[in-house]
């Protein structure tokens, strides 16, 4: 018969040398290469792979014996003191992942052999989720009592924690629902089964069992195993339950992990769906369509932003991908759509920050015949609704603020907000044609803090650098800020009685822009000067500022109706309502640099 060494595979080899007596390792090699020639013997016999399913756990189990066997104490050591004939409990050493999983790719050919499939096509068996059965089990159910006589349920999750003592074990799984139940497994009720849940599964192993539901002496609900089965072997061990997966940069990138190992983070993207599905109810609710436009566009516009550049193959055409979902969804308005909007994914080739993606989710929303302040009326109600629906409440706390978001939200001009920070200095009582204005509010500007105050060309420019310096980090409470500048506002309609100011909102909350919405420009004259004006701006070398769209500007000539547009961050949204303090916390998979 072969000898022991062909029995094990190299790994186990490799922590023989490393482990116990030569003794005790010579004494578990033999009943390893008596009962590995027993299976070999019976195979040969044509023994059915259930009856041979048994030997294979033995054999599994003497394995696990000898990778736990503690190291000899080290040659010529001094006796620590301590009570005299007191002997400490042998540390288990630990083990590799690449140890692990061979031990576990050996439980799955061990399996296999044993005719039980490691990788299940489905689980009939199923019948409950853990959250319902805990709600059907509140306050029912004594210490120490089983519900004999009740339903037989079943549960299907992954193992989150083992315990295994001789005849009897405990694990913990947790399904689809998020919530954790214990299972009590005996080898009374299992029988032979019992062995093969012992030796057969590990943490992070994805199994179906059926039982009764029980409360143990201790009061933990469990179910009282009856039946049980693989579905999925998990290859690669879980994250060390004690320290969990605490790497920042591991949890974005292995957002499996980071899920299995952190709940809070899966209440995070509950949260965030819960959110835009609020979004989309309210929306369809008022008679808006929701609408799909292209993610490849010829010329990018709707936004001052750099985008990613791609070239289509067959039609040798240069193309970007889009920077907003604007300039199209205006022309589904011309084309006699009065609400529209559009939940979708944009695409900006900028930095990388806590607040800003290169790729990120937005909700575009047009709505003919109203103007900025029904905008403001529907921001409000739009994000409130987001908010009961994934929190359910409209004060939530955020760092060490607790944002308030019942209505009325505060109003302000930007005018207004920035003398609050500039009290000596007035913008409203510049004249702009006057050539010294410019260098009266560089110098006023330079004052108040803000830097590279001379390099704006215009008192629009420097009135919104003065904003966003000196104002909008120390906004905490919902905002909207409203009427900016035309230079920064190229699609704003101009407003009814202030020259040189758009009829525009942002809104700002915690220091950050939450939503962007405009009176619709709808004059096409005045469109194409300030796509002009753009243009050159991007001949000069800005990278942001957008090109002439005549595609646009061919649909506004046949006339938009006065229109209310509205622009609104789902993923700075979904920040503020989970208290995550960065946006990567609530993207499954933010792009990262490679390792």
């Amino acid at each position: 018969p072969p000898s022991a060494p062909r029995l094990l595979s190299p790994v186990f080899r490799s922590r023989l040398r490393s482990t116990s007596s030569d003794a005790d390792i010579a004494a578990l090699e033999a009943e390893v290469a008596a009962v590995g020639d027993r299976i070999r013997t019976m195979k040969a016999d044509g023994i059915s792979k259930e009856d041979l399913a048994p030997h294979i756990a033995e054999l599994l189990a003497l394995k696990a014996r000898i990778d736990s066997s503690p190291p000899p104490p080290p040659k010529n050591q001094e006796k620590k003191s301590g009570s005299p004939g007191k002997k400490k409990a042998p540390r288990k050493e630990t083990m590799s992942t690449s140890e692990l999983r061979a031990t576990r790719l050996a439980k799955v050919e061990a399996m296999a052999d044993a005719g039980m499939e490691a990788y299940a096509y489905g689980y009939p068996g199923k019948t409950h989720l853990v959250a319902k059965l805990r709600e059907m089990y509140d306050g029912r159910l004594e210490n120490g009592e089983e519900d004999a006589e009740g339903p037989v349920v079943g549960v299907a999750g992954r193992i989150v924690a083992r315990r295994v003592f001789g005849k009897l074990a405990f694990f913990t799984i947790r399904d689809g629902s998020g919530e954790e139940i214990q299972l009590y497994a005996d080898i009374g009720r299992l029988g032979d089964r019992f062995k093969d849940l012992k030796n057969w599964t590990d943490g992070g192993d994805i199994i179906g069992i059926s039982g009764t539901v029980k409360r143990t002496d201790k009061g933990e609900l469990s179910i009282y195993v009856q039946e049980w089965a693989m579905l999925t072997k998990a290859i690669l061990p879980l994250p060390d339950k004690y320290h969990g997966l605490t790497d920042v940069s591991t949890r974005y990138r292995k957002r499996h992990l980071d899920l299995i190992s952190n709940p809070s983070v899966r209440d995070t993207f509950i949260a965030r769906s819960r959110m835009i599905s609020a979004l989309r109810r309210e929306l369809d609710d008022r008679g808006f369509l929701e609408m799909e436009t292209p993610v490849l566009e010829s010329q990018p516009g709707g936004a001052e932003a750099k985008p990613f550049e791609t070239h289509h193959n067959a039609l040798d055409l240069d193309l970007t991908m889009r920077i907003a979902t604007e300039l199209h969804l205006k022309r589904l308005v011309v084309g006699g759509f009065d609400r529209v909007y559009e939940v979708g994914r944009i695409f900006r080739n900028e930095g990388v920050s806590t607040r800003h993606n290169p790729e990120f989710t937005s909700v575009e929303i047009y709505q003919a015949y109203s103007d900025y302040s029904d905008m403001m009326e529907l921001t409000e109600d739009l994000i409130i609704a987001m908010a009961k629906a994934s929190t359910g409440v409209t004060k939530v706390p955020y760092g060490e603020d607790t944002i308030i978001l019942d209505k009325p939200w505060r109003r302000v001009t930007m005018h207004d907000i920035v003398k609050e920070q500039m009290p000596d200095f007035d913008f409203v009582a510049l004249d702009p044609s006057d050539p010294e204005s410019l260098p009266t509010a560089w110098a006023a500007a330079a004052d108040a803090g803000v830097p590279d105050a001379h390099k704006y060309n215009s008192l629009g420019d420097l009135l919104n650098a003065c904003f966003e310096e000196l104002c909008e980090p120390k906004i905490r409470q919902p905002t909207f800020v409203t009427d900016y500048p035309v230079e920064v506002s190229p699609l704003a309609k101009p407003h009814r009685s202030k020259p040189g100011l758009t009829e525009r909102f942002e809104l700002f909350v915690v220091g950050r822009e939450h939503a962007n919405a405009f009176s619709e420009l709808t004059d096409a004259v005045d469109q194409r000067a300030r796509f002009e004006r753009q243009a050159a701006k991007r001949e000069a070398g800005d990278e942001e500022a957008c090109g002439v769209d005549e595609d646009f500007l061919s649909a506004l000539e046949q006339g938009m109706p006065p229109c209310g547009g509205l622009g609104i961050g789902i993923d700075r949204v979904a920040m503020l309502l989970t208290n995550s303090p960065s946006i990567r916390d609530v993207i499954a998979f933010p792009l990262l640099k490679p390792e």
